[in-house]
């Protein structure tokens, strides 16, 4: 028997490359850094003092973390980013276990006007949000919810984009595991929990990703559900303190740069999560 060759081929010579992946690699790359060129401006100038404010160079001169300590402990920004957090966690979770549950009952069950209730709920997401605020407003006022957590969070308790894309993934689950899971005697809620809900992982991932960091960034309606400062989001906060602190911008740039982070941080762990949540729902869809 032929041996087989293990041995990795050895790169190709520049020679070999074709001229459209240098030009499109070329493209990409100066289009990466034109993105990444406004963030990197951001964070240098919250480590630059005052008088460095103009200096354009990207590594400061003296670099300075007294604007973070200023604005964590002189202003409302840990206040503001706990309800930030409190509110994105909250909504995600909530997306997760109403959005996969819904999916997986219009997935793996046959019943009496489940294509209607399919495109009712898909219907939903032809409406701009801006028309749903009035709704929204007007249901807040009569239940007393206005200014308060729940007020900002009920909106996006459960969305027609989460119930569509979990939906699609359950069922790519087998009906064989299912009816086992039924033999057993298992009731409907633990086979969903236990048996459907590890198989569409990815999904899950995909869909808690993007559920918390658009809730992070959310700024229109947690701008007119609250009207008191200690209910303020990040983003709201951040607009009423860049209003407070029009002149000193290095502060700005320090506040903004405070709510950035976490959705750096959020992206780059989980990026992998990211990438095949979008895949796999492309392919699903």
């Amino acid at each position: 028997m032929a041996a087989i060759d293990t041995t990795l081929s050895p790169p190709l010579p520049m020679s070999r490359i074709k001229p459209g992946r240098i030009v499109m690699w070329t493209v990409l790359f100066i289009g990466g850094l034109l993105m990444i060129t406004p963030i990197l401006f951001m964070f240098s100038t919250s480590l630059k003092t005052s008088s460095q404010i103009y200096d354009l160079r990207l590594i400061p001169q003296s670099p300075t973390l007294a604007n973070y300590i200023e604005v964590l402990t002189e202003g409302q920004f840990p206040r503001w980013f706990l309800n930030s957090s409190l509110v994105a966690i909250c909504v995600t979770a909530s997306n997760i276990f109403f959005d996969s549950l819904v999916g997986y009952t219009l997935a793996k069950f046959r019943f009496r006007g489940r294509q209607f209730v399919f495109i009712a709920i898909l219907s939903t997401l032809m409406i701009p949000t801006e028309m749903l605020v009035i709704p929204w407003y007007l249901m807040s006022a009569n239940f007393g919810w206005l200014d308060s957590y729940w007020g900002i969070m009920f909106p996006g308790m459960m969305t027609a984009f989460g119930t569509f894309l979990m939906k699609q993934f359950f069922e790519t689950v087998p009906d064989d595991f299912i009816e086992a899971a039924r033999m057993d005697g298992l009731n409907e809620f633990t086979i969903w929990w236990k048996i459907a809900m590890p198989l569409v992982t990815p999904a899950l991932s995909a869909l808690a990703i993007f559920t918390f960091l658009g809730n992070w960034t959310a700024f229109f309606w947690p701008l007119i559900s609250t009207t008191s400062k200690e209910l303020y989001t990040l983003p709201v906060g951040l607009t009423s303190f860049a209003v407070e602190q029009a002149i000193q911008w290095e502060m700005i740039m320090t506040g903004a740069a405070i709510a950035t982070i976490p959705t750096l941080v959020v992206f780059l762990v989980l990026q992998r999560y990211i990438v095949r949540g979008v895949m796999l729902a492309g392919l699903k869809g």
